[in-house]
């Protein structure tokens, strides 16, 4: 990736990070997406509800949106859908109604075994364009850059998007 407004021209989109990450992404990830919903009935995020509940078992509701790093009212509506289909189990909180305990049912554990196998090869196929030990490597490097990232996102003082408005511009007073 190169930088190409030291050399005093704008700079290129493909010399982004994110945008080049977000294009991997949205190829790759589109592939999972398709899979998802045409051969198992479940969208993207519904997945990464059952992921995330797989990898860390009965989870908060709360807890849930935070390991699966989406905002709380798609968690919720993700959670709703997968109760709806049978995929997961509600448990409301003793002494707090707002509150659920959501884990995998036997009919999502099933989904999942069905699924994940699938998913798993999407990302082999991917990672054999790389050199030998690049996945290592590459593994490294995601992990640094994560890091980096959440330490950047900590420290950052941005304003929050106005999801109200749908992308209007804000007029000056």
């Amino acid at each position: 990736m190169v930088d190409t407004a030291e050399h005093g021209t704008h700079p290129s989109l493909d010399g982004l990070l994110l945008y080049r990450l977000s294009r991997l992404l949205s190829v790759a990830g589109g592939m999972v997406t398709r899979l998802c919903e045409g051969r198992f009935g479940i969208t993207r995020r519904e997945w990464r509800v059952l992921a995330t509940l797989v990898h860390h078992g009965e989870l908060g509701s709360s807890q849930l949106a935070e390991q699966a790093q989406l905002d709380r009212a798609r968690t919720s509506r993700a959670v709703g859908s997968l109760a709806a289909k049978g995929l997961i189990v509600r448990t409301p909180v003793a002494g707090d109604r707002r509150q659920v305990v959501v884990c995998m049912s036997e009919t999502g554990n099933a989904l999942y075994a069905q699924l994940f196998p699938m998913v798993a090869q999407i990302n082999v196929q991917l990672l054999s364009a790389l050199e030998p030990g690049g996945a290592e490597q590459l593994d490294g490097t995601l992990d640094r850059l994560q890091a980096k990232a959440e330490s950047l996102a900590a420290g950052a003082d941005l304003p929050k998007a106005d999801r109200r408005r749908r992308g209007a511009l804000k007029r000056s007073a």
